[in-house]
């Protein structure tokens, strides 16, 4: 009929948009993280630093936050263990830029062309995860797509990962080598949490549309 498409079905029942809400949230505030990150990897100033363990923190209690709500709810829109787990992986990159952070700190080494180059990466793949989030509810096969191209960004970094370790391994300085390689594995570590949300939303998609 003309007017079927007016009747067409909803791919996720239940009306606990809290759920998506945090999710979104959660996400925005990765991006605001590596933002921060790069702020840092390109000025690394004390307060560049702070920003970064603040929107840490920030994202820390978003996922609390979500934690509770899902203590306390019966019936959620998609499966539990999937809201739990994506909201995990969203977080555990924010985490990695804050212990990014640390470690440059820690070893007082500054940002080189191969940390900002793979920050960058890390922003893209944010971006794109963000939006996969915030339509998820309502788009979810455009959500897919942004979540496909969020996993390409991973193959991105392992590329930058494996060109920085090669350069890095050409000096004489061991030591150095071995701050840069920790500093570098974070960067690669957070980008593989990142591929894991894709990978989650994917699978909700999948499940329910």
């Amino acid at each position: 009929m003309v007017f079927d498409f007016l009747r067409r079905k909803k791919p996720f029942s239940g009306s606990e948009n809290r759920f998506f809400d945090l999710l979104s949230r959660q996400s925005a505030k990765s991006i605001e993280g590596l933002e921060a990150l790069a702020n840092y990897a390109e000025n690394g100033t004390k307060e560049n630093a702070n920003l970064v363990r603040n929107i840490e923190r920030e994202a820390d209690e978003l996922r609390r936050i979500l934690i509770q709500e899902l203590d306390q709810t019966f019936i959620t829109p998609i499966d539990r263990e999937d809201i739990y787990q994506l909201s995990r992986a969203i977080d555990d990159v924010v985490d990695y830029a804050n212990t990014t952070v640390d470690e440059m700190e820690i070893y007082e080494v500054k940002g080189d062309s191969h940390i900002k180059e793979m920050v960058n990466i890390l922003r893209k793949a944010a971006r794109e995860l963000n939006d996969a989030v915030k339509i998820l509810k309502d788009y979810p096969k455009i959500a897919s797509e942004h979540a496909v191209k969020a996993k390409s960004y991973e193959n991105q970094m392992e590329k930058a990962y494996h060109v920085a370790l090669a350069e890095l391994f050409k000096g004489t300085d061991t030591v150095y080598m071995l701050k840069m390689r920790e500093i570098y594995r974070h960067l690669s570590n957070a980008a593989d949490r990142g591929d894991e949300a894709a990978n989650i939303i994917s699978s909700i998609v999948m499940k329910h549309t």
